[in-house]
């Protein structure tokens, strides 16, 4: 027997951290795909919405831990994304899920407007057709970092953990975990 409806794991795993994270919201899951995974709704107005597409990457943060770079990583995704699909993007955010194939982390979550990560994919890697994205959490100094990792040199991994780099182009910080655009349609 074929299921009539299923959803993937990432966006399970974001419409339940929501869920829990924010109790006047509700998720609703679209029954038809149009680039859209998740609606968020206000519960008592329900004028008050955020569209979101769901991008889920299992860990592929090495298991053995050989340099100072790789004992900075929390987790490490790998996506390839489409430069027209993020263009053509009819959702407010984009979230992507990073799950910890040894489950020693809660999820990790980076909120991006499409246009703002397609300015960023292309900036570092000019236009093209489609990018691989490598969404790494780091923890550097007692803080967690996100960057876009695709391309970066042994040198330039060594110089981000020492602080001595400028990944501006590449910072995804102010994405990890920034769910103020749920926060501003709660009650």
């Amino acid at each position: 027997m074929r299921p009539i409806f299923t959803i993937h794991a990432g966006e399970f795993l974001v419409a339940e951290h929501i869920e829990k994270k924010f109790r006047d919201l509700n998720v609703w899951i679209p029954t038809k795909d149009t680039g859209i995974d998740l609606l968020v709704t206000n519960k008592k107005d329900q004028s008050k919405s955020v569209s979101i597409q769901v991008k889920f990457s299992r860990d592929y943060k090495p298991v053995e831990a050989t340099d100072d770079f790789s004992r900075s990583l929390i987790a490490g995704g790998w996506l390839t994304l489409a430069d027209n699909k993020i263009e053509q993007s009819s959702a407010d955010y984009w979230v992507f899920i990073l799950v910890s194939h040894e489950r020693k982390m809660k999820p990790k979550h980076i909120i991006i407007p499409p246009s703002e990560l397609l300015d960023i994919l292309r900036k570092i890697h000019g236009k093209s057709k489609s990018y691989h994205f490598y969404p790494w959490i780091l923890l550097i100094d007692k803080e967690e970092k996100a960057i876009q990792g695709r391309g970066l040199s042994i040198t330039e991994k060594q110089e981000i953990v020492d602080g001595s780099a400028s990944y501006n182009d590449r910072d995804l910080s102010a994405y990890l975990e920034n769910w103020s655009s749920l926060e501003k349609i709660s009650s």
